[in-house]
């Protein structure tokens, strides 16, 4: 059996690092953290939340974080969502979204998101959000939106080389 891929089939997924390793490369020390409020209704018949609820979550954060960082709203649409469970989430533990900017470009800014439950990395994010004029065609983004973001803003952290 040939492990060579086919013309036009993606690699093998261990060829590039998982969203988790690629997110632990950025800087977490100034996130934006959201509190969640959990609901019943957020957990299904065995007591998890429910998978589809994490996007919610996610949502929400982001949306406090731009009326947080903002002094005015914004126009976005969601282009790209990511998400990868690590661990369950179970009703009445104590949930947080972090987030981060991870890159900022013309008319689009992705963000990183790590939720916690009881301070345990249960899911990993990246979303990817672009500014849209009246049409939801993509437009430039403020300057003053862009400086907006810079407190969040997690550029990888650097390995230093081990000297010999």
């Amino acid at each position: 059996m040939s492990t060579t891929p086919v013309q036009g089939q993606n690699p093998a997924p261990h060829s590039q690092p998982s969203l988790e390793r690629q997110l632990q490369r950025l800087d977490w020390s100034r996130p934006h953290r959201t509190p969640i409020q959990m609901r019943y209704s957020d957990t299904d018949a065995m007591g998890h939340l429910n998978n589809a609820i994490y996007v919610q979550y996610l949502e929400t954060s982001r949306m406090i974080m731009l009326r947080d960082t903002l002094s005015a709203p914004l126009r976005t649409v969601l282009a790209r969502v990511e998400l990868d469970y690590r661990h369950e989430i179970k009703l009445g533990q104590e949930v947080v979204v972090e987030s981060v900017v991870e890159r900022v470009g013309t008319s689009s800014w992705t963000v990183a998101s790590r939720m916690l439950a009881d301070g345990v990395v249960s899911a990993v994010a990246r979303s990817v959000e672009v500014h849209v004029d009246q049409a939801l065609r993509p437009t430039p983004l403020p300057d003053d939106v862009k400086a907006a973001f810079q407190p969040f803003f997690a550029a990888p952290q650097v390995t230093p080389e081990p000297t010999a």
